[in-house]
């Protein structure tokens, strides 16, 4: 689906809560093509985008990071087009496991998958026959990266900012506070229209990214408003906030309080205890 002059979507069938109706992949160009975000391995989906190409010769594959449900299908790309991959470097942790901890999302990240470059903030790159300036955005990984089109209002967003959720924070994969930076980094920034990994386009982008900003500032208060209120677990915090949702959610959603915790406690604004069986809040 056409998106603007130059920039092609194509979504993949691996729709799921934690993805919506699947991984969006980009094809940036006119005469020569750069793919962003190749999705999962599965052949329909590579079929979709053979036939978006229509022969286009590809320059690079790029990602704007290494979840597999963006990332799995880079390594074949690569091996059969001989184009390099590019993205922000190898999976890494926003901070060190702490003593005890699990990383929720270790099966959910290319750990092994290495970069023919690396990517760095505020450069700009010949995607296809297009610039792209790139910008470092971590928060809901450590190697999260948004891509802006040269000489356009246009930002592909990645999983950063989606106009369809909210997006997932699991320290230590990611980081809140890093979520924060980056959203108010790219509010300053000179992009409208927002092209996110999943869903569709997202209008005025500095609006959105404004009111997640505040959704997850009141989310900040609701976890201070439940520890006053008595909990002392994660679990019994997302009881609190969210009572009536589905398990599939409530299981995301203890991630990302997780890490909300995490940020209001260096903040200080919340006391968090950690032993074997996880946190403990006073």
């Amino acid at each position: 689906m056409p998106q603007a002059p130059g920039v092609v979507r194509v979504t993949a069938p691996n729709a799921s809560p934690y993805t919506f109706t699947g991984t969006n992949s980009f094809l940036i160009g006119r005469e020569k093509l750069a793919l962003i975000d190749p999705g999962p391995e599965d052949e329909r989906h590579e079929s979709a985008l053979r036939a978006a190409m229509a022969g286009r010769p590809l320059t690079a594959i790029i990602l704007t990071h290494t979840h597999r449900d963006h990332s799995a299908a880079a390594a074949r790309w690569r091996r059969d087009t001989g184009a390099p991959l590019w993205f922000g470097g190898p999976h890494r942790l926003s901070r060190p496991l702490r003593r005890f901890e699990r990383n929720a999302l270790r099966n959910s990240a290319d750990w092994d998958l290495v970069p023919d470059r690396t990517l760095l903030d505020g450069e700009t790159v010949v995607a296809g026959d297009l610039g792209l300036v790139v910008h470092a955005t971590p928060g809901h990984c450590a190697n999260h990266l948004a891509f802006g089109l040269a000489g356009t209002d246009i930002l592909l967003s990645g999983d950063h900012v989606m106009g369809w959720n909210s997006t997932l924070v699991s320290a230590p994969d990611g980081s809140m506070a890093d979520y924060f930076a980056s959203l108010d980094k790219l509010i300053a920034l000179p992009y409208r229209l927002y092209l996110p990994a999943h869903g569709g386009p997202i209008a005025d982008g500095p609006a959105h990214a404004t009111a997640l900003k505040a959704h997850r500032q009141m989310r900040n208060e609701q976890v201070i408003a439940a520890v006053r209120n008595g909990a002392r677990t994660i679990g019994a915090v997302v009881d609190a906030i969210y009572p009536t949702q589905p398990a599939k959610v409530r299981r995301a959603a203890a991630m990302t309080i997780g890490a909300h915790m995490e940020y209001l406690e260096a903040r200080g604004e919340l006391r968090v205890k950690r032993g074997l069986f996880g946190f403990r809040l006073g």
